[in-house]
């Protein structure tokens, strides 16, 4: 199964991951997993002031900052397992990195962070969950 872990290095991603290792059934074995971070493009009009080394590597770099400790996990758990990093809406980009790679399921950590989503799940959840025909699980 292709399982795309939505990930931002909070304590909602850590909480997602445990949740995994802890319920390795719910999947079975032979996963491959695919970790993806999404950053927030540098605006154009902060980037014009920056030189092209400097925008071209600020997402890989927060991207690999969050990946290091799952990483870890990911070989402790003797997960198959790979990364990938895209820039843009959080929600719009999971989903669109989604319909490219077609996982057979998305799992996310959910934030909750405004108030009307947070009675239900996070905005970002909710984002995906509007923009992708794919399986979603939600770890709160």
């Amino acid at each position: 199964m292709k399982v795309l872990l939505a990930v931002d290095g909070s304590d909602y991603t850590k909480r997602m991951l445990a949740y995994l290792a802890a319920h390795e059934e719910l999947l079975g074995a032979g996963n491959l997993f695919t970790a993806l971070n999404v950053t927030v493009a540098i605006p154009e009009r902060v980037a014009h002031f920056l030189d092209k080394a400097t925008v071209d590597s600020y997402g890989e770099d927060e991207a690999n900052e969050v990946f290091k400790p799952i990483r870890a996990f990911a070989q402790q758990q003797q997960w198959d397992f790979s990364t990938a990093h895209v820039q843009g809406p959080a929600s719009e980009a999971i989903a669109s990195y989604a319909r490219d790679t077609k996982p057979d399921l998305i799992v996310m950590g959910s934030h909750g962070h405004s108030a009307l989503d947070s009675v239900v799940m996070g905005s970002t959840a909710s984002g995906v969950l509007a923009r992708c025909r794919f399986p979603v699980l939600l770890v709160r």
